[in-house]
């Protein structure tokens, strides 16, 4: 390609002064053979290509039995379906960006290729710019708006922060990896609305190919209503695009048709059935032909038809009174309405409602999606045994569809709540499999672990590496100082790990962007150790799933007294420090008790001690309008603050009355320690990966109750297991209604005692 004198000194200036080049001179000089491509600020083609181990924190292969249950055989036992070999569902939390670059170039790659690769992506991307992402939590008569933590806020910020264009920039390396994750036949639908449906659809053009592209499905996702000066907005928009242009899964599947479709064209009778029949046509073009041309009863096909059937077949069909013929005695064919398999499936949705109050699936999430539009998708793209996933898996619908229809899954979601949520759903499709007598397969629910800090500095990467670290440095450095302050301690330096200390005890802080980790958390315990440091508190915004007790338990055997203590928002708030009432709290703690009779045991759950807070009690207060409430929750009370209409306080109202009250699901393991979590790290040397212990033990899931929207009642006490004589370690785990988890391990001899 030759340049003329003016191009080569555009292009020197752009080079000289570091401006990017105008995108003629981007084509000119390096060729694309994209079709479709959409330019925003930010856009980057840098995709992570970061492998972290997932960490296997519980495993779910059958329902809760309903009474006592024997002591099971030492392999695979029919009555209970437990699950030691094949394919595992997994539930996953944490970015997906990271889960899906860790599936992409890690070691469960090969075990997806082996069950035949990813063949379905459903993704409901977060698309509501003004969406705050609280959620509803039932209290008794009462709902709490649950706030959002911070990981899911700076999620937020790093979707939306800058407008339309980060969003496009989240979701266009997502679909990068998604399409690599893909089997070679496999589909991916993307749901939006008209905010981005616009971007998603070039962004996937550009991505996949225009040739891929198979559908624009516009779904009826609400009733009619009024929205100021336009026309109602109604409808959601979903992508449909293949991976390969020419192979892709399909099963055509049919609906019923609607009573108007019947009422016009099967309007006729039959004078012997009764059956409701359309009259078709029996003549064809005859393209010159008179091959088809004959006189039947009198009648001839009309000038350039033929008959479509041979003299012999009319007759056949006359014979079955098969033809029903005219006022004019022309013949038609008779096509019964039961014969009909239904109506081909079309690209406008409006036979699915929307998720409603009443609906028995409802959730409570904001933007649940009904199981039948999720239905229809699987079945259309997908045969059984696939593997279907989805990463912004909100309330569980499509692991719950996926089920249910003999599918594999994998599912991840940023939020713990909905983890939690999701858990609890698909524990129940599990339930409603059994009691069917249907097969339902095994599912765990991961971390993902070993997180480093370099991989969460964001929004760097034009800067070198030196400047790099000095803005993450200083970046650490405000956070740290304002952690501290609202804690009322003071920095320390010269340590690995600790940031400050308060009293006699010296202070570690987590990251702001991520949960605290079982690596850091051993870091602090080491440094301890190796400086004989006897008290530490570590403070975190949010703490792996199951990290608690082990770590403190492990903690205390080397002689340390770990505290772990969450760290409140309104750290961020000038008013709330200054006030003192930024409060961190003690993670959570549970008391149980074994009743032992014999060589069976069973576990009760007898108190559960909590100390959150959300919301600042006395500014709520002030700020509350007459007449008006809110809930609030102050050092593990759940509070309703309210006026009467002339402005005057009311005295706070406390919504949980009992201890229980913030139990919202908790289970148990009767054989903890049995099995070894395993977790595979990549050999930087030999580029294998090596399976490692790390420390910890998988929770199998073998007795559980929780709350449901249905039934908000919690049982306090599990059925007896019968076990073998011995000592042995059982764990229990809770989940409360913000969706924290915390567990505690306890160790019995069966025939005795505690």
């Amino acid at each position: 390609m030759k340049l003329n004198d003016n191009e080569i000194r555009d292009i020197t200036r752009c080079l000289e002064e570091g401006k990017p080049l105008p995108d003629k001179y981007r084509f000119m000089l390096f060729g694309d053979d994209r079709e479709i491509e959409l330019v925003w600020n930010g856009k980057s083609g840098d995709v992570t290509n970061v492998v972290l181990p997932f960490q296997t924190i519980e495993h779910i292969d059958e329902p809760r039995p309903e009474k006592d249950v024997a002591a099971q055989p030492d392999l695979f036992d029919l009555a209970t379906g437990r699950q030691l070999k094949g394919w595992t569902n997994k539930l996953i939390w944490g970015d997906n960006k990271f889960i899906l670059s860790s599936l992409k170039n890690g070691p469960l790659r090969e075990e997806i290729e082996a069950n035949g690769g990813i063949k379905l992506i459903y993704i409901d991307p977060p698309f509501d710019v003004g969406a705050d992402f609280t959620m509803g939590v039932e209290i008794g008569e009462e709902i709490f708006e649950k706030e959002s933590n911070v990981l899911e806020e700076i999620a937020y910020r790093d979707t939306w922060g800058k407008g339309q264009d980060s969003f496009i920039s989240m979701l266009y390396e997502r679909l990068i990896l998604l399409k690599d994750l893909l089997a070679p036949d496999g589909a991916i639908y993307v749901h939006c609305d008209y905010r981005v449906s616009a971007y998603v659809r070039l962004i996937l053009s550009e991505i996949f190919g225009e040739g891929s592209f198979r559908n624009q499905i516009i779904w009826k996702r609400t009733s009619a209503h009024n929205d100021p000066a336009r026309y109602g907005i109604i409808d959601d928009h979903i992508y449909f695009f293949s991976k390969s242009a020419t192979d892709w899964i399909w099963t055509d599947h049919r609906t019923e048709y609607q009573d108007w479709y019947v009422e016009r064209y099967y309007r006729y009778q039959d004078e012997k059935t009764g059956k409701r029949f359309l009259s078709r046509d029996v003549t064809a073009p005859s393209h010159g032909s008179d091959a088809g041309v004959y006189e039947w009863k009198g009648k001839y096909p009309p000038k350039g038809r033929m008959w479509a059937y041979t003299k012999d077949k009319m007759k056949q069909m006359d014979e079955a009174e098969r033809l029903f013929y005219t006022s004019n005695g022309i013949p038609r064919l008779k096509q019964y309405l039961d014969e009909m398999d239904g109506a081909s499936i079309q690209t406008i949705w409006d036979d699915i409602l929307p998720i409603v109050s009443w609906s028995d699936e409802r959730s409570g999430y904001p933007t649940q999606k009904p199981e039948a539009l999720v239905d229809r998708i699987i079945q259309a793209s997908t045969n059984e045994d696939d593997i279907v996933c989805d990463f912004f898996i909100g309330s569980g619908t499509t692991a719950a569809v996926a089920e249910k229809l003999g599918r594999k899954w994998i599912c991840s979601d940023l939020g713990k709540f909905s983890i939690h949520t999701a858990r609890k759903r698909l524990i129940g499709v599990q339930r409603e499999l059994k009691k069917e007598g249907k097969n339902y397969r095994a599912f765990e629910v991961l971390n993902l672990g070993k997180y480093e800090r370099e991989f969460f500095v964001s929004g760097l990467s034009e800067l070198d590496e030196k400047a790099e670290q000095q803005v993450e440095n200083n970046r650490e450095l405000a956070f740290n100082s304002l952690i501290l302050q609202a804690y009322q301690a003071e920095p320390v330096s010269g340590f690995r790990t600790f940031r400050g200390k308060k009293n006699n005890r010296v202070i570690a802080i987590g990251p702001v962007n991520m949960p605290i980790s079982r690596l850091f958390a051993e870091q602090v315990v080491a440094e301890c150790v190796e400086k004989g440091i006897t008290k530490a508190d570590l403070l975190a915004f949010e703490f792996e799933m199951g990290l608690f007790p082990s770590i403190q338990d492990e903690a205390s055997n080397k002689g340390v007294d770990l505290v772990l203590k969450h760290i409140p928002k309104e750290v961020f708030d000038k008013r709330a420090v200054d006030r003192g009432e930024a409060k961190f709290h003690d993670v959570a703690y549970i008391d149980v008790r074994a009743h032992i009779d014999g060589n069976n045991v069973a576990i009760e759950l007898t108190n559960y001690s909590v100390f959150y807070t959300q919301g600042i009690t006395s500014l709520t207060e002030e700020n509350l309008k007459s007449g008006k409430s809110q809930v609030v929750v102050e050092n593990g009370q759940v509070l309703k603050i309210s006026k009467d209409k002339d402005g005057i306080t009311n005295p706070r109202e406390s919504l949980t009355k009992n201890w229980h009250d913030w139990v919202d699901y908790w289970s148990i393991d009767f054989d903890y320690a049995s099995k070894k979590e395993i977790i595979h790290e990549r050999d930087p040397n030999t580029g294998e990966d090596v399976p490692k212990w790390t420390g910890s033990y998988i929770f199998e899931n073998e007795w559980q109750s929780f709350r449901t929207r249905q039934d908000r009642s919690i049982e306090l006490k599990s059925v007896p297991y019968e076990l073998p004589p011995g000592r042995r370690k059982i764990a229990v785990k809770v989940v409360d209604i913000f969706g924290n988890d915390t567990m505690k391990v306890i160790e019995v001899t069966i025939g005795g005692k505690i």
